[in-house]
């Protein structure tokens, strides 16, 4: 099996940022992002708003280790965090929520506490 770096410089990068935060809090939450953002490009996780919709609950904070499209309606007032938005999911997200990349919501919620993964 051959091994090969991510080429995305960015999605490099904040996979070793969530690596060494889950070393110093020791919160389980950032490593198990940190693996699901080292999966090859072709297997990222990717989740339409219709499924946030159906999953989560009002007042919850979700996070998608992928990208999130503008499929379907979202009816309740939830934080979406995830590595990339479209332009309609960000737009819908925020006209009742709040739509965070994955380094503001580890800013802000360093334990990871109360966040439940989606994809």
């Amino acid at each position: 099996m051959h091994i090969t770096k991510k080429t995305n410089t960015e999605r490099a990068r904040l996979i070793q940022e969530l690596k060494k935060h889950a070393r110093e809090t020791k919160a389980k939450l950032w490593q198990r992002v940190a693996q699901d953002l080292e999966r090859p490009t072709r297997k990222t996780r990717i989740v339409n708003l219709y499924k946030i919709n159906r999953y989560a609950k009002d007042g919850e904070t979700v996070l998608v280790p992928g990208k999130v499209l503008g499929t379907g309606e979202l009816n309740r007032s939830v934080h979406v965090a995830a590595f990339a938005f479209s332009e309609e999911a960000k737009r819908k997200i925020s006209a009742g929520g709040r739509a965070l990349t994955v380094e503001e919501l580890m800013k802000e919620n360093p334990k990871g506490q109360k966040v439940r993964i989606l994809g």
